[in-house]
């Protein structure tokens, strides 16, 4: 799994970061199937929590797990280098959202790499919320923006609206998408919403991490022919 390590929301003076329920809800359904699950992030060790979704309005069963979790806890907080991350050694990718991302990993040449060359190996490659965005600079094997032609999701520009970041953001996650060339679609505002195609799977919105993350492991699980321990990449 990979998560950002940027922690400035623009120029507001806030903080930013990763958004727990999209970390914690992937991360349990891949631990809970056995999964060997690798933490990674642009500059390595504990990834900045975006405060919002500490906030109680914003607890899951997952969130409220990983809270007596001392062991993921201790995972989370020291996550190995981006740079350190080789794609071969990694049987499928998932990017957490937050608002995070889209200032650090959509520009991240290492995370870039990791995305090409796991989406051209026919690997699963996974991204919830704002996490699409990551897709921005990435390329297919043809050298066409990977999302070109492809069903796509990832958090709408209503959503964005709605939490009053549109004008803080540095672009929109489903204009870049459509941008790119994407086939974009989404469903009612904050409502669970994953698409899949081929073995890229996206998905809109927090609400739509644990079953985004499901997807993904139901490719791996179909690939093998059953269920194994796998690696993940974070």
């Amino acid at each position: 799994m990979v998560l950002t390590s940027h922690d400035r929301l623009g120029n507001t003076g806030r903080k930013t970061g990763f958004w727990l329920e999209e970390f914690a809800a992937p991360y349990y359904v891949f631990k809970d199937a056995d999964a060997q699950i690798t933490l990674a992030s642009p500059r390595g060790g504990q990834p900045p929590l975006d405060p919002k979704s500490d906030e109680p309005g914003s607890q899951t069963p997952a969130t409220i797990r990983f809270k007596s979790d001392r062991d993921a806890q201790r995972a989370l907080a020291n996550t190995v280098r981006l740079s350190n991350v080789a794609a071969g050694d990694y049987d499928a990718v998932f990017y957490p959202g937050g608002h995070g991302p889209l200032w650090d990993l959509a520009e991240d040449p290492d995370s870039i790499r990791l995305i090409e060359v796991m989406f051209g190996a026919g690997k699963p490659v996974a991204a919830v919320c704002h996490a699409p965005g990551v897709f921005r600079h990435a390329r297919a094997p043809d050298g066409s923006a990977l999302v070109k032609g492809k069903s796509v999701t990832g958090f709408s520009n209503t959503e964005e609206e709605a939490v009053g970041l549109t004008h803080v953001v540095p672009f929109l996650v489903e204009d870049s998408l459509k941008q790119n060339g994407g086939v974009y679609s989404k469903t009612p505002d904050w409502q669970p919403y994953v698409v899949v195609d081929g073995n890229l799977i996206t998905g809109q919105n927090p609400a739509s991490s644990e079953a985004g993350a499901k997807d993904l492991l139901n490719q791996l699980t179909a690939h093998d022919g059953a269920a194994k321990p796998l690696q993940s990449a974070q």
